[in-house]
């Protein structure tokens, strides 16, 4: 009976090997989208009054572990039983993507002034400022739905010849690693400037280090913000132009002489300008139907 006990012991020890050593392996493949991910969401989290910054970070983040929650269990079984399904998806959300950062590099081109315009002149209520904030909400988990399955398609190939228990526990690992990464990072992101707030006022002179830092932390902040919003944007297209370049073999052999970044980035807009066409136009038949 004790060797018996010994030796399960001895397995599990050895499949936590296994799924440590391939955890490892997983996440360096998916480094690449966690940037990306950090990027978009820190971008999608900032905005708000201070006193809203980390409800609305733990509205984001309990949404990116119910989007986990269902992405895991559809990947595994995707991968089982439809594997010619995971590619689609991939695309549909490349393409969702893509439309997301073309948007906003339209609206910055042609609607930059309007849209500074109507922020410096519309002061919202109560309830607006929670509708605002709930549309904020939504549109950054539908943004880390997408790029979610990313990062769990990618753990799951650099698993998908092991056994499925094996599979389970690295993706799973990966998932969480991920969203406790990304948004742990976010949080403190957005409360740099409370913490140099404090610093500031520890300090006992002007030339103390706790004030130097402390207003340095202050200053940097506004530049890091306005900075995510341009990264947010370009981390969505070069992550779309990824999905396109990586699996359409036509897409990849047509930029396969330029740089992996520059012909993410060219795919990217190009599918997001073709999504947004197709879009406005859309929206223009809608209302003559009515």
């Amino acid at each position: 009976m004790a060797s018996g006990f010994f030796a399960l012991l001895d397995d599990i020890a050895a499949l936590m090997d296994d799924v440590a050593a391939m955890s490892k392996i997983a996440t360096k493949k998916t480094a690449g989208i966690l940037g990306d991910d950090l990027a978009v969401n820190a971008e999608k989290a900032s905005g708000f009054v201070s006193s809203r910054e980390l409800p609305v970070l733990w509205k984001i983040t309990k949404g990116s572990f119910l989007n986990k929650l269902i992405i895991l269990p559809i990947a595994f079984l995707l991968s089982a039983f439809v594997p010619a399904a995971i590619i689609p998806i991939l695309l549909i959300g490349g393409i969702y993507l893509a439309y997301e950062g073309a948007e906003k590099i339209y609206h910055y081109l042609f609607h930059k002034k309007d849209t500074k315009h109507s922020l410096e002149n519309i002061e919202m209520t109560e309830d607006e400022i929670l509708e605002y904030e709930d549309k904020k909400v939504k549109s950054a988990i539908i943004v880390d739905f997408i790029l979610s399955v990313e990062i769990v398609i990618i753990a799951l190939s650099s698993v998908v010849e092991e056994e499925l228990t094996i599979q389970i526990a690295v993706v799973t690992v990966v998932a969480i690693l991920a969203t406790v990464g990304v948004y742990g990072i976010v949080a403190l992101i957005v409360r740099m400037d409370d913490f140099g707030y404090k610093l500031i006022a520890l300090s006992k002179n002007k030339t103390s280090i706790s004030k130097t830092i402390g207003t340095g932390l202050v200053k940097t902040l506004p530049i890091i913000i306005r900075s995510l919003a341009v990264i947010g944007t370009i981390a969505m297209i070069l992550v779309a132009g990824g999905i396109f370049t990586h699996n359409i073999p036509f897409i990849h052999d047509l930029f396969h002489a330029l740089p992996t970044i520059l012909a993410e980035f060219i795919v990217g807009v190009l599918v997001g300008f073709v999504a947004l066409f197709i879009f406005q136009i859309f929206l223009k038949i809608i209302p003559a139907k009515k």
